[in-house]
């Protein structure tokens, strides 16, 4: 008998392949051939995680208690640590049965929308957007509704905005702040606007605070969360990865009201079971443990944000706005389009970081991951030397401002 036609799900052959993760995977390939690339790419903290947290996962890791099978929602000391930061650093207050841990933050993303979103449904994503975020939506069944906000808005979505992209199938909204790919932080009041304005039309909102850590030059993290109007509306995601350099450890979570986070945690006993234990119990040690070492990262990000900045502002055709969070530098390209470069006229800034990449050995993730074309997305939680030289490379393709 012969085999379907069809060898691929079309739910699962529909979706596209992490932008992002592919160009770091494209770098990657090209220095183990040999090639002198820089990478811009991957979102990960060049740091090593700090001793104290990796010193639990080696303790944790010669206890037997640890090789075994434990509660799917994670352990009983991680959910209650979880919900005492999240109580106190977004200002909701929540009990440890609210907390779901997942596999990285990705998992708590595709868990959120899989809850809470039916086929039909419509999400508001504020654009630029995360990668992951259309695909987990389509997953479920739901359709984006993405809501552009270009650099002249600082990147940030208005209220107006907002309202016009509201129909009747309208299920949740993302939320994202410090963002990326732009590093944008939302204002208090910016912040307690839209989330009042959520709670009015009994939209969800779901809150992606992976970077509330990381923000600069005195601007605050506001959590949406905070709203008491929102408490019963709003799921929060966040983890270890990004404050904490802890990327390869895949520990996140989700918190929110109790129906939705039991809902999700049934869902978890099917599709992984519990997180690995060592690894929750270096997410323990890190939540728990000393603030210094995140201090410094979060000064170094500073620094190289300072620099960044500045010499991308010096190529020609580029814009770069200043981040006020996260790790990543989002270049207003627009002016580098439609210019010849070595040879190639790029008309999308796909082209332009396919230029860089082959000439200048310079991987940048181009606009049209995050939604419209005419950006490019340079993470700087990479090395000063690395960082520094990467821009002089493209400066030396592109060229000069007068």
């Amino acid at each position: 008998m012969p085999l379907p036609s069809r060898r691929i799900s079309t739910r699962i052959g529909s979706i596209a392949e992490s932008a992002t993760m592919k160009v770091d995977a494209k770098a990657k390939a090209l220095k183990a051939a040999g090639e002198g690339v820089i990478g811009y790419g991957s979102g990960e903290p060049d740091f090593p995680t700090p001793d104290h947290i990796v010193e639990a996962a080696v303790e944790a890791a010669r206890d037997p208690k640890n090789h075994k099978y434990t509660p799917a929602a994670g352990l009983p000391e991680l959910r209650e640590a979880i919900a005492e930061k999240t109580t106190r650093d977004s200002n909701y207050a929540v009990e440890a049965s609210q907390v779901l841990v997942t596999n990285g933050g990705k998992q708590a993303v595709y868990a959120a929308l899989a809850t809470l979103v039916d086929p039909g449904d419509e999400v508001i994503v504020p654009a630029p957007y995360w990668t992951t975020y259309p695909e987990a939506i389509k997953l479920a069944g739901g359709s984006m509704v993405d809501v552009f906000a270009g650099p002249d808005q600082d990147f940030k979505v208005t209220l107006e905005q907002l309202e016009a992209a509201v129909t009747d199938r309208t299920k949740a909204m993302l939320f994202v702040s410090p963002s990326n790919p732009t590093g944008s932080v939302y204002s208090p009041e910016e912040t307690r606007a839209i989330g009042q304005w959520a709670a009015e039309k009994g939209i969800w909102v779901i809150t992606d605070e992976i970077y509330e850590n990381l923000t600069y030059d005195g601007v605050p993290f506001t959590s949406i969360a905070s709203l008491p109007e929102l408490a019963d509306q709003v799921v929060i995601l966040s983890g270890v990865a990004k404050s904490f350099a802890m990327t390869g450890w895949r520990v996140g979570w989700m918190t929110g009201p109790a129906d939705v986070i039991k809902a999700a945690t049934t869902l978890q006993t099917h599709l992984t079971s519990n997180v690995a234990n060592v690894s929750q119990r270096a997410a323990l040690a890190a939540i728990t443990g000393p603030t210094e070492p995140i201090d410094a990262m979060r000064e170094a990000f500073d620094r190289r944000r300072k620099t960044i900045v500045e010499k991308l502002n010096r190529v020609a055709g580029f814009e770069t706005p200043v981040p006020k969070g996260a790790f990543y530098a989002y270049v207003d390209a627009r002016g580098a389009l439609g210019q010849p470069i070595a040879g190639r006229t790029p008309e999308t800034t796909t082209e332009l970081a396919e230029i860089i990449l082959e000439e200048a050995k310079v991987a940048v993730v181009p606009g049209e991951a995050f939604g419209p074309s005419g950006y490019l997305r340079l993470s700087y939680a990479l090395g000063d030397e690395d960082l520094a030289a990467g821009i002089d490379r493209i400066e030396k393709l592109l060229g000069s401002k007068s």
